[in-house]
């Protein structure tokens, strides 16, 4: 006798086509229906250490960015280099991360979230051994471009594995933890900086680029307590493992339930497009790029937007050159010149903490236009500082302080909204078959737009000056704060089955009735 579709359930996905029967023989009246899970957002202890180790990759790219922003003012003398070599240095990991972040999304769908999150901080320690073993510039940037590649993986990755791990609503902080680490990152190279800075010349920078070794061996170690993504688990068909992580993120075994079968809905979806249930992410770049729906296009545009806009606002160009900026404005001393760099990485800390903690109770979308916006704002006033000081022969005090205030206050808006916001969005919002290489592909926008900004910033400068290059940045960072308005819905409190549906309009769904 061929068994029935029923024997094939996992038997949490049992539950509901037992219930009907068991129903027919109670005699006593139905009683009411418990109220809906997730009414109380707890933080599940298994969900977040997970998200912390996987968001412990995001150091190694904050770390970068602080201490390239010091490092940079000793190489240049020790090499002898130009202020092009000191951009293309600067840039050149960026640029490279982009390899890394389009190829992360096939590779995770084929090997795991989790080793592909080994595979970015192994990628990024051989790079950082060969930057502080360096004996030449072409030696240097050769790690450079290694450690880029692994830069490029961990951006995209964590975000999503951390997102594909987290209940609906606790999502918005657990996402945004990469962010926070990216500049827990970066103040920890501005310490390492300024502590180091005093040491011989020929030895602080190396000791400064090879101190980021260290957080990429204990990602590598820190992966085997992590458990897979439960939703890669489920398009593998490894539904027992991924109800074992499921009980352990969610706060009862009803959450996890409602969490599975939301999944393997989605996940039948993924298989029935496809002749085999072996799925290894093919076809999905001829349907995000030449084939897509209306609703696809809407995220794809929503996603590659603020991952374009994040990069545009200059924020990582302005905290690589911050020492320069701060030189421009009239402190020259180098280590005070580091010292004021740690007072913008705490005020970095402090604020991106902060949306971190309320992206779940008000949503993604007023922190975002407020960032944005305030950063308009901010770097408005920087222009207009740096303005003053370029034509003043005196060099006021009050100046000064307003270039210092405005930029701390630029990184500070960022760290509110486009910091955290931007992997919050790219790894939330694009259907489970299409998320990683979906986040991939914005994430390479990212990386690019990054290392454009990167390596041509100071030219730039030069040619209109720094205080016309912020105003050109406020304009951008109005432009992207009107984008964001009309094209990023909220998503806060749904799951990541139900997000799709915010990108569907009436007609869309007629047009899918009809057919």
């Amino acid at each position: 006798m061929e068994p029935s579709k029923k024997d094939h359930l996992h038997p949490l996905l049992a539950d509901d086509s037992e219930s009907s029967s068991q129903a027919d023989h109670r005699c006593q009246p139905e009683k009411p229906k418990a109220p809906e899970v997730h009414t109380q957002p707890g933080l599940n202890k298994y969900a977040l250490a997970g998200a912390i180790l996987a968001s412990t990759n995001s150091v190694l790219l904050g770390y970068d960015i602080g201490v390239m922003s010091g490092a940079s003012l000793f190489i240049r003398e020790d090499f002898n280099l130009s202020s092009t070599q000191v951009e293309i240095l600067v840039g050149s990991l960026n640029v490279c991360s982009l390899i890394g972040s389009l190829a992360s999304g096939k590779t995770s769908d084929i090997i795991g979230r989790r080793y592909t999150i080994v595979l970015a901080a192994l990628t990024f320690l051989i790079g950082a051994l060969l930057t502080g073993l360096a004996p030449s510039f072409p030696f240097l940037l050769a790690g450079r471009l290694v450690a880029g590649i692994g830069v490029g993986y961990s951006l995209m990755i964590a975000p999503v594995y951390v997102a594909e791990l987290s209940p609906a609503l606790t999502r918005g902080f657990l996402t945004s933890l990469p962010e926070v680490f990216i500049n827990g990152g970066i103040l920890l190279g501005y310490i390492s900086n300024y502590a180091l800075s005093g040491i011989p010349q020929n030895m602080n920078w190396r000791l400064m680029l090879g101190l980021a070794a260290l957080p990429a061996i204990a990602v590598a170690l820190g992966v085997l307590a992590m458990p897979e993504s439960p939703r890669w688990l489920v398009m593998k068909g490894r539904l027992d493992e991924a109800t074992q992580v499921l009980i352990r993120t969610s706060e009862t075994k009803e959450e996890a339930e409602l969490r599975l079968k939301e999944i393997a809905k989605a996940a039948s979806l993924l298989h029935a497009s496809t002749s085999s249930n072996n799925w290894h992410g093919q076809g999905v770049w001829r349907e995000l790029l030449v084939r897509p729906t209306k609703p696809i296009r809407r995220i794809l545009i929503a996603a590659i937007g603020v991952n374009f806009f994040m990069q545009a606002s200059g924020n990582d160009a302005v905290v690589y050159y911050s020492p320069e900026v701060f030189r421009e404005a009239g402190i020259h001393n180098k280590r005070h010149l580091v010292g004021v760099t740690i007072l913008m990485g705490i005020a970095k800390t402090f604020f991106v903490l902060v949306s971190a903690l309320f992206l779940d109770r008000h949503g993604r979308r007023p922190l975002l236009l407020l960032g944005s916006f305030g950063m308009a704002i901010s770097l408005a006033a920087l222009g207009f500082g740096s303005k003053f000081l370029e034509y003043s022969s005196e060099r006021p005090e009050w100046a000064i302080a307003l270039c210092v205030v405005a930029v701390c206050s630029a990184a500070s808006f960022f760290s509110i909204g486009l910091g955290p916001i931007t992997w919050v969005y790219s790894s939330e919002i694009f259907p489970m078959r299409l998320r990683a290489q979906g986040s991939s592909l914005a994430i390479g926008v990212n990386r690019l737009v990054s290392g454009l900004v990167a390596m041509t910033f100071l030219s730039i400068s030069r040619e209109i000056t720094f205080g016309g290059m912020f105003f050109a940045l406020a304009g951008v960072m109005l432009v992207g704060t009107i984008f964001f308005y009309f094209n990023l819905p909220e998503t806060k409190g749904k799951s990541l089955e139900e997000i799709g549906a915010l990108f569907e309009d009436e007609r869309d769904e007629h047009q899918m009735l009809l057919s």
